[in-house]
């Protein structure tokens, strides 16, 4: 009789094609550096405000009447917020998808994570990115719209920034920290992975990957800050 042979190992689930993984991944990298070079452009804007109401309040209307009278007012900031939105977008979609096909792809948990993936940045991007989306619509709400700042005024972004933090508003304060050190945390694992993925695969070169995330998420994560806690500290008032 003959013996039956080992019985031959189940089909893997089809995960996608590696190729187009490997196009999602780019795609990925370059909507996330979009992103980081307008985080890094709004934060050099918002420093202005050191240089005093008149500067900072010209600059803001600046933004809004670039070009006219030939275009239309904001049409610079529409088409920056329409930009912006399709990359969040794109960012978003495929940041979910190539984690769904890493699941497929490993269905069962390694005992022992390799090192990247043990990082704190590396287990909470998908939570710092949610976190994040809720920071941009609370931003946006409070500062753009004014929803949110009952103490706001329309033409006034200076005045504007300063109610939005003041002392007795510790808890916006408090919440804008937190969002920020999360974006920092989520920009250096994402920088760094864009590096990976833009082909800087040698040692030395994910060496000079990871510092200069960390300096550009450290840069980023002060200037931003340096803002709410001048108001708090009667620096810029």
């Amino acid at each position: 009789m003959q013996k039956a042979g080992p019985a031959a190992p189940a089909p893997a689930a089809k995960i996608g094609h590696p190729r187009s993984s490997v196009v999602l991944k780019l795609v990925m990298a370059v909507t996330g550096l979009l992103l980081v070079a307008f985080l890094y452009v709004h934060m050099i804007g918002n420093l202005k405000i050191f240089f005093g109401q008149e500067t900072f309040d010209h600059y803001a209307h600046w933004l809004r009447t670039i070009g006219t009278p030939l275009l239309p007012n904001d049409w610079y900031l529409w088409i920056q917020r329409f930009v912006l939105t399709v990359a969040a977008i794109a960012h978003i979609v495929i940041a979910t998808v190539l984690a769904r096909r890493a699941r497929r792809a490993r269905p069962v948990r390694y005992a022992h994570r390799p090192k990247v993936q043990a990082s704190y940045a590396a287990r909470t991007m998908r939570w710092g990115g949610v976190i994040i989306l809720l920071f941009v619509i609370y931003h946006i709400l409070d500062l753009t719209t004014g929803t949110l700042n009952p103490n706001g005024a329309p033409g006034q972004p200076y005045a504007n920034v300063v109610a939005d933090f003041d002392p007795s508003r510790w808890y916006v304060t408090l919440f804008y920290t937190l969002s920020i050190v999360a974006v920092g945390f989520h920009l250096r694992h994402g920088i760094w992975s864009s590096f990976r993925t833009l082909g800087q695969q040698t040692m030395r070169g994910q060496r000079i990957g990871k510092a200069v995330a960390l300096v550009l998420s450290v840069v980023l994560v002060v200037g931003y800050l340096s803002v709410p806690f001048a108001v708090l500290t009667g620096l810029v008032d």
